[in-house]
């Protein structure tokens, strides 16, 4: 499976926003935008040239793909299937990304980023509904159960990133029992809950040309 393997703090430098990529690091002083929050490239601290109506469409996909992390080709697919389901394409585009395996996992606070989880996810660290599964893009339904494996429950990385977890800040369509170290995802979420700053309407427009 194709993934990009190349520096990240590239991706927030070129969207002029920390899209928080390396979890815990993206918070501390080594964060590479504090230091540099300029484009990358030879030109990147000169070029501030406004961006065209397609140049904003573009700039907003380009977003979305490094937030989920996720390549052209598979977030091409994702947008295809948002179109066929009943809803707004874009938010069906979300709900969709939102209901990945690796996403669900961060969002339940068992690893510190999305990349960080969909290795976790790749290496086996995960069941679902009791069954081993190691497939990042598993889709998740209302009702299933995302556990840590009884072999992984010893990860520092996990439980250092539970503690950092408050039960204040977990999405309303996920459960998290802390005790057992699983969680349940309870339903597609709506819009107004996913707590991503984008337009995926912008998404839909660009697509749609």
């Amino acid at each position: 499976m194709a993934r990009y393997s190349g520096p990240v703090c590239k991706h927030c430098r070129r969207e002029g926003e920390k899209l928080f990529l390396k979890g815990s690091r993206c918070l501390s002083a080594k964060c590479s935008f504090e230091k540099r929050s300029y484009a990358p490239g030879q030109h990147g601290m000169s070029r501030r040239s406004k961006l065209s109506e397609y140049g904003v469409q573009l700039r907003m996909k380009q977003k979305v793909k490094r937030i989920y992390g996720l390549l052209e080709a598979q977030f091409r697919s994702y947008y295809e299937k948002s179109t066929r389901q009943k809803g707004v394409t874009g938010e069906n585009l979300l709900r969709m990304l939102e209901s990945r395996l690796d996403n669900v996992i961060y969002r339940l606070g068992f690893a510190p980023s999305r990349k960080s989880a969909r290795q976790m996810v790749l290496h086996g660290h995960f069941l679902v509904n009791g069954r081993y599964v190691n497939v990042p893009s598993y889709i998740m339904r209302a009702g299933d159960i995302v556990a840590v494996r009884e072999k992984s429950r010893k990860m520092p990385l996990i439980h250092e990133t539970m503690r950092r977890i408050k039960d204040d800040v977990l999405v309303p369509w996920l459960r998290l029992d802390k005790a057992k170290m699983e969680g349940e995802f309870l339903d597609l979420p709506n819009r107004q809950d996913i707590p991503i700053d984008v337009q995926e309407n912008l998404i839909v427009e660009l697509y749609s040309k």
